[in-house]
């Protein structure tokens, strides 16, 4: 993970000096920002050497609610959501706006690094692969999503969960089979969170998004249909 710059945000000096003490550990460059408008500054100026935020949600001037939405208007960068409340609901809509991951305070600092391990290096798992799956083509190497030709715009977990459902095209899965192996860790939150995340890659993927079905009593399955025009 050398040279990976982790942009920090949060208005609690401490809390940002214990993250970053960690982070430093494991040799990651370390940006920080003490409020919302601040982050925004941070990331336009250095959108290019940021892999990855972690992103407290109630802040002064901007909250991170804000500052996420800005941020995914143009840019895909995997994003942490820090937060003190640990309300279901704030989960569901934090996943709507596309965090890629949830954690809630108080939290284990070597558990939140291991975290952030984890999803930048599923990022930057290269499978050198471009498939087509009818009209929908991924690139597993760039992590890009095209649907006819037209780019898509995905957070790294509405990709992931994608390319799980494509990788077992036919397959019926249920919600506890994708928890678990797109988020890779025990989930104790509600499975809706995945019927969000499929709401949401429905319709990026437009008229194609009727290619993942609902089943009924287990969960769902991504099947090509040639007459789906």
């Amino acid at each position: 993970m050398n040279n990976v710059t982790v942009l920090v945000v949060d208005d609690e000096a401490r809390m940002r000096k214990l993250i970053k003490d960690f982070l430093v550990q494991k040799e990651f460059n370390v940006i920080e920002a003490e409020d919302g408008e601040k982050a925004i500054k941070v990331f336009e100026e250095n959108e290019k050497d940021i892999g990855l935020i972690l992103l407290d949600v109630m802040m002064p001037k901007l909250d991170g609610w804000s500052v996420l939405r800005q941020i995914r208007q143009t840019s895909n960068v995997p994003i942490i959501m820090l937060t003190a409340r640990g309300e279901e609901q704030d989960e569901l809509f934090g996943f709507e706006l596309g965090v890629d991951e949830y954690i809630s305070k108080p939290f284990s600092p070597k558990i939140l690094v291991a975290r952030v391990e984890a999803i930048l290096k599923r990022t930057r798992e290269n499978e050198n692969d471009v498939k087509d799956y009818g009209g929908i083509v991924i690139d597993s190497d760039g992590r890009t999503v095209t649907v006819d030709g037209k780019n898509v715009e995905m957070s790294l977990r509405e990709y992931e969960l994608l390319k799980y459902l494509v990788d077992n095209e036919g397959i019926a899965l249920s919600r506890d089979k994708i928890l678990n192996n797109v988020w890779n860790y025990d989930y104790y939150g509600d499975s809706r969170t995945i019927d969000s995340h499929i709401k949401k890659i429905r319709h990026k993927l437009g008229k194609k998004g009727k290619y993942i079905e609902t089943m009924r009593g287990v969960g769902y399955k991504f099947e090509v249909k040639n007459n789906i025009k």
